[in-house]
């Protein structure tokens, strides 16, 4: 058993009871910090792969500005306890039945799948576009030229979403 095999199991693990305590927590900054825990495990994960560069923004971007934000609207948002309800009908009846399809179609996902089929580059990049000599560079070229758009558009979404924020804290008052 090598190093990187056993810290993969611990970093899963870590990832999947960060995502269920991301359910399971009343209080929304325990949330909040619980997901904060599933993305500082996914870059973790990331870098047992080969994908500095995704790992590195993993941490910057998601675990540190975004999870800012949420913790700034929830702290905007002076949210409290969530308070409990009865599940609703479509829940109770369907979402057993679709979590067990879920299950079956991942597993007959993973007793598809082939490291064959996904090329033979080294890291996460590597093995999305088929040739080992992705660099970052490029990717800041295909970001900042051909996807340019998207991109603003994404922030432009994203200061939407805060000012939305502020006119639902402000109304209340």
């Amino acid at each position: 058993m090598t190093l990187p095999f056993i810290l993969f199991f611990v970093f899963a693990a870590l990832a999947v009871l960060g995502a269920l305590l991301l359910i399971a927590a009343r209080e929304p900054i325990h949330s909040a910090l619980s997901l904060v825990l599933v993305m500082i495990s996914l870059a973790v994960l990331y870098l047992l792969l080969g994908a500095e560069f995704t790992a590195a923004v993993q941490i910057i971007v998601y675990a540190g500005a975004i999870m800012v934000l949420f913790v700034f609207v929830i702290m905007l948002l002076n949210a409290g306890v969530e308070e409990r309800t009865n599940w609703s009908k479509l829940a109770k009846y369907a979402g057993l039945p679709l979590a067990l399809f879920l299950l079956l179609e991942l597993g007959h996902a993973m007793s598809q799948w082939s490291p064959r089929a996904y090329g033979t580059g080294t890291g996460m990049a590597g093995g999305l576009t088929g040739n080992a000599a992705f660099s970052t560079v490029d990717l800041s070229k295909q970001l900042f030229q051909k996807y340019l758009f998207p991109f603003e558009a994404t922030s432009i979404l994203i200061l939407i979403a805060i000012l939305g924020a502020l006119v639902l804290a402000k109304r209340d008052e």
